[in-house]
């Protein structure tokens, strides 16, 4: 198998450890109360979108492997951009050090995702 594919994906996992332990550490500090986001009951409409969303990088640790190499760099630099905007412009929102930490990490593997991809000729 092809090395880059095999690095993207591991950086892959790499990105969904780092949002699962800033989700279980949301939890041990009592930021996140069960059943609720930012006060309001969550709906199963939200709760499906969240799901939507936390899987795209967990898709992209599988696509990372199979796709071939011209659609699986476009895949990686496009999925890996929305993934740095969207935390960019969510790190404002939290409170906790550690997510800020945690967030600043997930940014910087997704820049390094764009760098592997960009240069995987």
């Amino acid at each position: 198998m092809n090395e880059m594919k095999i690095t993207l994906s591991m950086i892959w996992v790499a990105v969904m450890l780092t949002y699962l332990l800033g989700d279980v550490l949301r939890f041990i500090t009592g930021q996140m109360v069960p059943g609720e986001m930012m006060g309001a009951p969550i709906s199963q409409g939200m709760a499906l979108g969240m799901a939507v969303l936390m899987v795209l990088p967990i898709l992209m640790v599988v696509l990372s492997l199979l796709l071939p190499q011209g659609v699986n760099r476009w895949a990686n630099i496009i999925m890996a951009g929305f993934w740095l905007l969207f935390n960019l412009v969510g790190l404002p929102g939290y409170e906790g050090h550690y997510d800020k930490f945690l967030l600043l990490v997930s940014i910087v593997f997704n820049g390094v995702t764009i760098w592997y991809a960009w240069h995987w000729v």
